[in-house]
């Protein structure tokens, strides 16, 4: 899920290398590298799925100890073609990550994400254990219908009833019965003037569940100018296809983490993420550990949370 773009902050060191490089389909990953070479290696996944990494992604990586690698998905960020849903899958990103592994020379890395960034390095770590030295996973989302269900359909009326009740008279009344299906279906419908308000009802709700402390709770259902968020429509098409994996894949296959050391930083009040997730995965994985940020929800910029996760990497580097 998204929103883990931070609020303005000093001035993030400039990248090691940055690079478009070309991984099938006619797709252009921007790939950066910061740190030293020799470092110990890493990978960030950003969130969304559709967002992108952001200049204060590569302070979470200390530049003496770590070789880490950004990039930006198919379709995200300064990726090329920007928007583009063709050949992007799950299965093509886990392809892209190896990719640009054997582009840097790694044997094996640490890979840290979040959100959307910890379903995708869940997903990585399961299909090639042997290349990951350690996860660190922030909110774990773990990319099943049912979780979005129970953000969007059952806390969100909990928590903010008067928002759910915009969230769903946003659509004709014969489509409040399955809101979530008819919002992908309007987010990816090509008319911009069906597209267009539900892409921005669809961000809006989101943000405020992604939020501790939201600045907005209801929904402008007249809004129809400025830019247009990129993230609901990668969204759309990930969660309209289960993510592409099968029915909860990624704790049934959760044993193949078995060897593999892992942190997940977890805010207690995070309505979009619970905390049961990550509880429940790391039942079934022994070698991690939760850490529980209390007074924090969804975000990497709530309290604690990015500070817990700076620490979380240092700590499964020492480890490692």
């Amino acid at each position: 899920m998204a929103h883990d773009v931070g609020p303005g902050r000093s001035e993030a060191a400039a990248p090691l290398t940055s690079e478009q490089f070309p991984v099938g389909d006619g797709h252009e990953l921007y790939v950066e590298s910061v740190g030293r070479q020799g470092g110990i290696p890493a990978v960030y996944l950003h969130g969304g799925p559709g967002s992108g990494c952001q200049p204060d992604h590569r302070k979470l990586f200390d530049p003496e100890r770590f070789h880490a690698v950004l990039f930006d998905q198919r379709g995200c960020g300064r990726s090329r073609p920007k928007g583009s849903r063709n050949h992007n899958t799950t299965q093509h990103l886990i392809a892209d990550l190896e990719k640009i592994r054997v582009r840097f020379g790694f044997a094996r890395w640490m890979v840290v994400g979040g959100s959307w960034g910890a379903t995708l390095a869940l997903a990585y770590a399961q299909a090639h254990p042997e290349r990951v030295s350690g996860l660190v996973l922030r909110a774990t989302f773990l990319g099943t219908r049912e979780e979005l269900e129970d953000a969007f359909l059952r806390t969100l009326p909990q928590f903010y009833p008067a928002l759910y009740e915009d969230f769903l008279n946003f659509l004709p009344e014969n489509e409040r019965a399955t809101p979530l299906a008819s919002y992908y279906r309007r987010i990816l419908d090509s008319s911009v003037d069906v597209h267009g308000r539900a892409a921005r009802a669809w961000h809006d709700t989101e943000r405020t569940l992604s939020e501790h402390a939201p600045k907005q709770t209801r929904l402008d259902l007249q809004k129809t100018s400025g830019v247009l968020p990129s993230t609901p429509f990668m969204e759309a098409h990930y969660f309209a296809n289960d993510c592409f994996m099968r029915p909860n894949q990624l704790m049934d296959e959760a044993g193949k983490l078995a060897g593999i050391p892992g942190i997940i930083v977890q805010g207690r009040y995070d309505l979009l993420c619970p905390p049961a997730t990550s509880h429940a995965l790391a039942a079934r994985w022994p070698d991690s550990e939760v850490r529980i940020i209390d007074g924090a929800g969804h975000i990497l910029y709530d309290p604690g949370i990015r500070n817990a996760v700076m620490k979380a990497i240092a700590d499964l580097a020492a480890k490692a």
